[in-house]
């Protein structure tokens, strides 16, 4: 793809991006003195910061990677991504975030972990984090692949030796930055993207001709359904709606991130902000991968490697190494926060509640021996699983058929019971695995079998222990118990 002097090139601006990484993970290692500093960033970060730190997170890799693979296969349609995103960011930003950010104040939560246990009982701390490090760890190795595949296509470096660059990387940064060092650097990386993609947006625009090019070009070839939002299937659309989608109501990094803001207001108008631009952002993507092959005609290319063809082909050298850098930055913006968010799920939810007396030092390190756990399980499941990206689907089915329903109903509705949702958990994570393993019987993608199964049991273990309760304060009225 690169000659041998352009690929010398890039190898030295990725080693000079990648210590700058090091080197500002180090320095704002010398701010994180506390457990809340490195894992909500001392509940202190301002509007600005939480802008882009949601930004960064919001779009990443899988974003500028795969928004624009699918956009270039499957077509306009591949958009229903971002307007079942769009309507989620409502609903969150509408009813959620200001109680779950009341909660966070008031019980000084660090994770979903914490709420499900303040609402179920500590008994559902357990399943919450096996739902959590199911997707995390997932996410958190797909990025190792992710980096490697960059290294290699770029620098020509053996994808093995780049999942271990990447794992090193990240678990350097994480480890010694905490949450401080991920959003001042998503500060850095949501910036760049942002408009590096809005610009190569615009470029791709007008090096295609303009949309009547386009259309003309995609009619000649009968294709012009390709360029319209309803070349989708109805079950595509939900599957998008019930994993991507309301996966955006459990997602623990993003609770994090609400909690870390100074203020709810800071909260609110960062997340608002942030979600307007990332959402436009990641409809531009896959715009560009719809231009990418009706406009620019590059046919005879790798869907996988569009994003390279792209901009190999409307920009010079010099800005394509820009593009990589851009590219970099967005995958390893959202790598830190799934590492971060998975690590925390084990010292808060695991080693945290066997502590009788809490201690910020000894949690700080147990906050850093964590990252490294998380590390190690990420790395084995990148170097073992073919398709990570399928896995990483998986995990978010599984933590929204083991987590939303619990989480929903017990923000709203008071009359769920402890048992109830414990037993809501086990349920829908159980029976999302079984259809995972057992290949998809009918058809049927285990988030239509998972979640259903969830509220089902959640309603009826309700009812149940509710009329136990009643018949209890009955007898013991009547002097029978």
């Amino acid at each position: 793809m690169f000659s041998g002097d352009e690929r010398i090139i890039l190898s030295v601006i990725v080693l000079v991006y990648f210590i700058f990484l090091f080197v500002l993970a180090l320095y704002m290692n010398r701010k994180t003195k506390t457990y809340e500093d490195y894992n909500v960033a001392g509940r202190s970060v301002s509007l600005l910061p939480i802008i882009l730190t949601f930004v960064g997170t919001g779009v990443g890799g899988s974003t500028l990677l795969g928004y624009m693979e699918n956009g270039y296969r499957l077509g306009m349609g591949e958009q229903w991504i971002n307007i079942t995103m769009l309507s989620c960011v409502i609903i969150f930003a509408s009813f959620l975030l200001k109680r779950i950010r009341h909660l966070g104040e008031s019980h000084n939560m660090v994770t979903v972990g914490d709420y499900t246990a303040l609402r179920y009982g500590k008994q559902a701390r357990i399943p919450t984090v096996i739902s959590i490090l199911f997707s995390y760890c997932a996410m958190t190795g797909m990025q190792f692949v992710a980096i490697a595949t960059i290294l290699n296509l770029t620098i020509g470096l053996n994808m093995t030796l780049g999942i271990f660059i990447g794992w090193a990387l990240l678990t350097f940064k994480t480890y010694f930055g905490g949450l401080k060092a991920v959003i001042w650097q998503d500060v850095i990386h949501g910036t760049i993207q942002t408009l590096a993609i809005v610009i190569l947006f615009i470029t791709v625009l007008i090096a295609a001709g303009g949309w009547g090019t386009i259309s003309e070009y995609a009619s000649s070839v009968n294709q012009e359904s390709m360029l319209s939002i309803l070349n989708i299937e109805p079950s595509e659309i939900y599957i998008y709606l019930l994993t991507l989608g309301v996966y955006q109501f459990i997602r623990q990094d993003l609770w994090q991130r609400v909690w870390a803001a100074k203020s709810l207001k800071t909260a609110m108008s960062g997340y608002w902000i942030s979600m307007i631009i990332a959402i436009l952002t990641a409809a531009f993507v896959v715009a560009i991968g719809v231009f990418s092959r009706y406009g620019l005609r590059l046919e005879n290319i790798d869907p996988v490697l569009i994003y390279y063809g792209v901009i190999g082909d409307v920009f010079p050298f010099s800005l394509v190494v820009v593009m990589i850098v851009v590219v970099l930055a967005a995958v390893i913006s959202s790598a830190d926060s799934f590492f971060l968010a998975g690590s925390s799920s084990i010292v808060n939810d695991m080693i945290r509640p066997n502590f009788k007396h809490f201690d910020n030092q000894k949690m700080l390190f147990y906050s850093k021996m964590s990252v490294l756990a998380v590390s190690v399980i990420a790395l084995m499941a990148a170097l073992t699983i073919p398709e990570l990206v399928n896995l990483m689907v998986t995990g978010t089915a599984m933590s929204v058929s083991g987590l939303l329903a619990p989480v929903m109903f017990g923000l709203f509705w008071k009359k769920v019971t402890n048992a109830a949702g414990v037993a809501s958990m086990w349920s829908g994570l159980v029976a999302a695995v079984i259809w995972q393993i057992s290949g998809h019987p009918f058809g049927l993608h285990p988030i239509f079998i998972g979640l259903p199964l969830s509220i089902v049991i959640l309603l009826v273990v309700t009812f149940f222990t509710q009329q136990n309760k009643q018949n209890e304060k009955v007898n013991r009225k009547e002097g029978i118990l």
